[in-house]
């Protein structure tokens, strides 16, 4: 693979489904999920990769059954402490996205803890998002400019792509090269939709509980087949 993306974005998408088809609850297969989101990462890491931002529960997932967001919390707190070592052997720094302070008490201090302590890794960036939803975010950033502009501490003159960009909760993150969908889904979800204005766009049918480290290489093999023009003609980009 030569040609590699810095930025993959992954919706993980497909553990209900999986867990249907074997008749088993869905917890099952969020369980079973949580064992490929490491698989991913150290393959992630492994390949040089220096960004992934997984998006790990949505705005709109509060809206599941009662029992299953209690599932996914649960899930989601147990997953940080038992991975806390794993990511600091590896020199992966962990960072989240999203409305924090929505989070179940337990959850959020546990992730603020992960965080702290692994900020001076400087291998591969992994981002959670959590409680998060792109229209949201920008939403909030529109509020925080307005706000200032009101108070005449910028003007509206100085409102562009970089300043709007430096009030989004993704704010230190590049641009999306590479955004990854599983379970044969073909849409974007509210995700990161600022980052990825010019990003290269691969679904599978594979579910998200299934997805191996061999099916991530074939994604970024696909990604490395792929011209990226950005408004520019085939022959603008050979010469």
């Amino acid at each position: 693979m030569k040609k590699l993306p810095e930025h993959v974005a992954i919706i993980m998408d497909g553990n209900g489904r999986w867990a249907n088809q074997r008749g088993k609850q869905r917890g099952m297969g969020h369980k079973k999920g949580a064992s490929a989101v490491r698989e991913i990462i150290e393959e992630a890491a492994d390949n040089g990769i220096k960004y992934l931002t997984l998006f790990t529960f949505s705005t709109e997932n509060w809206s599941r059954p009662e029992d299953e967001v209690g599932i996914l919390m649960r899930l989601l707190l147990s997953s940080l402490k038992k991975e806390f070592n794993r990511l600091n052997n590896n020199n992966i720094k962990l960072k989240s996205i999203g409305d924090l302070e929505g989070l179940p008490h337990l959850v959020r201090e546990e992730l603020n803890y992960v965080v702290e302590k692994t900020k001076d890794n400087t291998g591969l960036t992994l981002t959670l998002a959590l409680n998060y939803g792109a229209k949201e975010e920008l939403t909030n950033a529109m509020r925080t400019i307005a706000n200032k502009v009101k108070n005449s501490i910028i003007s509206p003159e100085k409102v562009d792509q970089s300043m709007i960009n430096e009030h989004l909760y993704s704010h230190y993150l590049p641009a999306v090269d590479l955004l990854i969908r599983t379970s044969g889904e073909e849409r974007i979800s509210n995700f990161l939709l600022w980052h990825i204005a010019y990003a290269e766009l691969y679904f599978t049918t594979t579910l998200w509980p299934d997805f191996s480290k061999e099916d991530l290489k074939k994604a970024l093999i696909n990604y490395g087949k792929r011209e990226r023009r950005f408004g520019k003609t085939s022959e603008q980009l050979t010469t």
